[in-house]
């Protein structure tokens, strides 16, 4: 009769051993995407994890969108496609390639009339399906029990999910990490002279993962193209 099989501490190592290496790895570039430039400098580990939520909101001008726009730029600076759906139609191309999106990797889907709320959440989860990042305007009134199937559909995918939220609008679904731009100010005009050189936005990050769990603010620097 053959041996029974060793049960003894050293055969359990053995084999714990042989298993971690068999054991697929898990790049860091796999898990997150590292956002370039400032912004990333205030965000945990510098990156989004994959699948995760991240909201951005703010007024007009006050750097919501440029934000948004250096987590896209991470997204296609490593050869991945994100996608943008514009509703207000305030996503430039200019201002994103100069954010260092590659453009020929951002599709940008403008209604030609203002979508429904369904319509906003199916276009959504199909962006979802094939990207790597999605920035979608929150539409008013956005249904709670949409957004958390999104949420759960970008987890699912993998994907950041980035709702970019006008003021009085909020995301009605957990989020990883929150973004608050709170305005900035130019440089590089003086008195009726001169020509814009960049701006120092500052922005507020909230989230558990922020160190200590307290907001972060803190300015992020972006060059004027």
């Amino acid at each position: 009769m053959s041996a029974l099989p060793r049960r003894d501490a050293g055969a359990r190592a053995f084999l714990d051993e042989h298993g971690r290496r068999a054991r697929p790895t898990v790049l860091a570039r796999d898990r997150a995407l590292t956002v370039p430039g400032s912004l990333g400098d205030q965000l945990p580990g510098g990156a989004v994890w994959r699948g995760a939520v991240v909201t951005v909101e703010g007024t007009v001008g006050s750097g919501a969108t440029s934000a948004a726009m250096a987590i896209v730029a991470a997204a296609t600076a490593v050869g991945e496609w994100a996608a943008v759906v514009d509703s207000s139609g305030t996503w430039g191309a200019l201002a994103a390639a100069d954010a260092g999106v590659a453009l020929d990797r951002c599709a940008v889907v403008r209604p030609s009339t203002r979508f429904s709320l369904d319509q906003w959440a199916a276009v959504v989860a199909a962006l979802l399906d094939g990207t790597s990042v999605v920035v979608a305007e929150v539409p008013r009134h956005a249904r709670a029990a949409d957004a958390r199937r999104l949420v759960a559909r970008a987890r699912e995918r993998r994907t950041v999910l980035v709702p970019l939220c006008a003021p009085r609008i909020t995301w009605p679904a957990d989020a990883a990490l929150r973004i608050q731009a709170d305005g900035g100010v130019w440089h590089g005009l003086g008195a009726g002279h001169g020509l814009l050189a960049g701006c120092t936005w500052a922005v507020t990050v909230h989230g558990a993962a922020v160190a200590g769990a307290s907001p972060v603010r803190a300015p992020v620097l972006a060059e004027a193209g």
